[in-house]
């Protein structure tokens, strides 16, 4: 067995084999194992059945009855619209390209990757070319197996299955092993902006990747195979840099719409009318929280590709060679741009937040001077009727007062009256040069 896998890139085949064998034999299911050109990961898909010669067999008997054969020939019609209608509730987990074929292979099983009859040596070309083998979400058992199967060292193994969320690159004998984070891109999702850890295992002859979150990196990675292909000498190495490139460059669109919502922000804060504080200053808040999550998400990526492009030398075996340490390098002053934009943001949102609460100050000390103002005056006026009222109540009393014993004299009322209009005349004119009204 060890030399078997020597010759054949360390590949344990015989280990997929009897995995495959085991799980057929617990649970038999049809092959459902779907193609797709390299460039296309969602459409134009369809169903690739490798053995196609029975797909009108006749039972033989004495006489070959054909009613029997027209009758198998509806059962296979029933069992293709049953297995489609399955295979369209069961997400594709695994996904393997080879540079050998002309279209990737999607399956929801690993044993669906294999046509009937094939094997999984048949299935690599028996280590020819440049293999990926991608795997979304997992079981503990096929983890098990495909880190035995490719001699996966135990600590990337356990990295794996914890699902270790620092970033990280690490050499060992065979391989090197990449963990890069990225997060959930889908806006509509309660999940947006969560971390995403890709996990890439780079052997000399192919690539083995895991993540457990949906994420389109490795479907765009295809995409530009498939455009690339006459232009590029394609590697193991050459997909671990465009995984990591895609990777960084799917925080762009993000970091793009921050800038034009801490644009809108800054320029409607001194606009914005009062009623509506509670709503800019969450909006202010969310932006900012958006900020600090893609800052942790692409704090320690700079310093991850720094020491990964480092190693890109003849001193390690296992590591890139070329311009792929070019590639890394570009990769690192993208990633340092984006955090020096993140960086300028988070000021300008800090300033526009710092300047609305001044503006909100502001705005309810002039409200509170307003207000005093109104009360000021009111108390003025207030305190020139309250004496009225006084000799007004002192003269309506029912007891004898000054000028009451003649009711046909009236120079009780207009001297009354007359010394009301004096007194509210004087107290205004004295009010207003005291700056009270």
């Amino acid at each position: 067995m060890p030399d078997d896998k020597k010759s054949h890139g360390l590949i344990d085949f015989e280990e997929m084999e009897e995995f495959v064998a085991e799980q057929r034999a617990l649970r038999s299911a049809s092959a459902q194992r779907k193609m797709s050109f390299s460039s296309n990961a969602h459409g134009d898909n369809y169903y690739s059945f490798k053995n196609k010669q029975n797909e009108s067999v006749i039972m033989e008997g004495d006489g070959g009855d054909s009613g029997v054969g027209y009758g198998s020939s509806l059962d296979e019609k029933t069992a293709f619209n049953r297995e489609k209608e399955s295979r369209a509730n069961q997400p594709d987990r695994f996904t393997f390209f080879s540079s050998e074929l002309d279209s990737t292979i999607h399956a929801p099983e690993i044993r669906d990757l294999l046509c009937e009859g094939e094997t999984f040596r048949e299935l690599f070309r028996n280590g020819d070319g440049v293999w990926w083998l991608d795997c979304y979400n997992a079981t503990e058992a096929e983890q098990k197996m495909l880190m035995k199967a490719f001699s996966v060292h135990p600590l990337t193994a356990e990295d794996i299955r914890v699902q270790e969320t620092r970033e990280k690159v690490e050499l060992f004998k065979s391989y090197y092993f990449t963990c890069f984070r990225s997060f959930v891109q889908d806006k509509t999702s309660e999940e947006f902006m969560e971390p995403v850890n890709v996990y890439i295992i780079v052997f000399r002859e192919g690539v083995l990747s895991f993540h457990f979150k949906p994420a389109p990196h490795s479907s765009n990675v295809r995409k530009r195979i498939r455009a690339l292909r006459d232009y590029v000498a394609l590697s193991s190495d050459w997909i671990c840099y465009a995984l990591i490139d895609d990777i960084t460059d799917s925080f762009g669109p993000v970091i793009h719409d921050i800038e034009q919502e801490t644009d809108a922000i800054e320029d409607a804060v001194f606009v914005a009318r009062t009623d509506d504080h509670t709503l800019m200053l969450k909006q202010v808040g969310e932006c900012r929280k958006k900020v600090m999550g893609l800052m942790r998400l692409l704090g320690g990526k700079a310093d991850v590709i720094k020491g990964f492009a480092k190693r890109c030398n003849e001193q390690y075996s296992v590591t890139p060679r070329g311009e792929i340490g070019l590639y890394l390098g570009d990769i690192q002053d993208h990633i340092i741009t984006m955090m020096s934009n993140l960086a300028h943001f988070e000021k300008m949102l800090s300033r526009s937040h710092s300047n609305y609460l001044a503006y909100l100050s502001v705005e309810a000390i002039q409200t509170n001077n307003r207000a005093n103002e109104v009360l000021g005056k009111i108390t003025t006026i207030a305190t020139i009727l309250v004496p009225l009222n006084l000799i007004c109540g002192l003269f309506g009393m029912n007891v004898p007062v000054p000028g009451g014993h003649d009711g046909g004299d009236l120079y009780w009322f207009f001297g009354i009256v007359g010394a009301i209009v004096t007194f509210v005349i004087v107290s205004w004119v004295f009010a207003k040069r005291m700056k009270y009204m």
